[in-house]
């Protein structure tokens, strides 16, 4: 059983104390609407349904989530060298299972160019360079502004929250999360999972 005492309940107020916001589906699928790029809305469908941070998914390239023959990996590799260091500073590869609504994304992306395998998934103006994470940021925030969520605290950072959350919510035990985000201390991943107030609610009408 996890212990309560690790999951801090946040006040449900606009001032969100530096956190970004949790989405809901339907504000998922109001900002990917708002994407007009096909190439970055499949962006947000590998934020979404991996929980990877974006500096780490900027990075991704053809053989990380493609076969050769163009059909999408059952898995999703992130590297080592491209994700956020842990206080110790080690880096860790982290490998996630494809969602089935991810896998027909990527199954219908059709990219501008031919990919090689060691191709950015991503790539910038420069040959052999992928996006900046600026960039995507300011994609992500101009939908969003689109989206009418302007205001909601909505950032690159939402979708990793809202991926823990949402697998908190569904009852996974808290340490399969653990394995799943590569998190290696419990205190780190609790920062991630907010209580919603109806969850709070429905808990004390329990009582």
């Amino acid at each position: 059983m996890v212990n309560p005492v690790l999951f801090k309940i946040p006040i449900m107020k606009n001032n969100r104390y530096g956190q970004s916001a949790i989405l809901s589906d339907s504000e998922y699928s109001k900002i990917r609407r708002e994407i007009r790029s096909s190439k970055y809305k499949l962006l947000l469908d590998l934020a979404w349904y991996t929980g990877e941070r974006w500096g780490a998914l900027v990075q991704l390239k053809y053989e990380d989530v493609y076969q050769p023959n163009g059909k999408p990996l059952d898995t999703i590799t992130f590297r080592a060298n491209t994700r956020k260091a842990r206080p110790d500073g080690k880096r860790e590869t982290r490998q996630v299972p494809v969602h089935r609504n991810l896998f027909d994304s990527l199954k219908e992306y059709k990219p501008d160019t031919l990919f090689s395998p060691e191709s950015y998934l991503f790539p910038g103006q420069k040959a052999g360079t992928h996006i900046e994470l600026r960039f995507a940021d300011k994609i992500l925030r101009a939908a969003v502004e689109r989206a009418g969520l302007e205001h909601q605290g909505i950032s690159t950072h939402s979708t990793r929250r809202s991926f823990i959350t949402k697998l908190h919510e569904k009852g996974t035990d808290i340490y399969v999360i653990q394995q799943i985000t590569g998190h290696k201390d419990l205190k780190a991943l609790s920062r991630y999972i907010e209580v919603r107030a109806d969850r709070i609610a429905g808990a004390i009408a329990l009582l």
